[in-house]
């Protein structure tokens, strides 16, 4: 299982620890990951999704899974969210 998040692409970055001395050694920056379950409105089901915390933050402000999804590029987004928002745009009206 990747260290990646399935809605915003975010992973691991590399940088360097930095001592008192100055002596730099390599380390990675994990994103902080949480498995959670999001409800989408359209379908009336949840979904389980390898989340980071800032993308929980963001799938609230957008107004929830639904609207975040539909604004989202599918490149940043995983297979699993990938098919959801695919689900989700066939489930929907045609406006």
């Amino acid at each position: 299982m990747s260290r990646r998040c399935e809605l915003t692409g975010k992973g691991p970055m590399v940088g360097n620890n930095v001592s008192h001395a100055n002596n730099r050694t390599k380390r990675r920056f994990l994103p902080n990951l949480t498995e959670t379950a999001l409800m989408s409105e359209t379908l009336g089901r949840t979904f389980r999704l390898k989340v980071c915390t800032a993308a929980l933050r963001t799938v609230d402000h957008k107004g929830g899974l639904d609207a975040f999804l539909m604004k989202a590029k599918d490149a940043d987004l995983s297979d699993k969210a990938r098919q959801i928002k695919k689900e989700i745009r066939n489930a929907q009206p045609a406006t």
